[in-house]
């Protein structure tokens, strides 16, 4: 039984903004705002990388 499934690439905050270029206050803020795709993991927050950048390519309405 062969499934194919993409496993999502997770970072952490400081992973996410080093590979992105952007801010880790500002991540850490989207976070908790429930603004992107994350799982805890511990005490640490794991940003799904692939929903990040496509949060960030999505235009944001004011």
């Amino acid at each position: 039984m062969s499934e194919d499934f993409k496993v999502p690439t997770m970072l952490s905050i400081k992973q996410t903004a080093k590979t992105t270029g952007v801010a880790e206050c500002y991540i850490r803020q989207l976070v908790a705002e429930n603004e992107i795709c994350f799982v805890k993991a511990g005490r640490k927050y794991l940003i799904n990388l692939e929903k990040f950048v496509e949060y960030l390519n999505t235009p944001q309405t004011a």
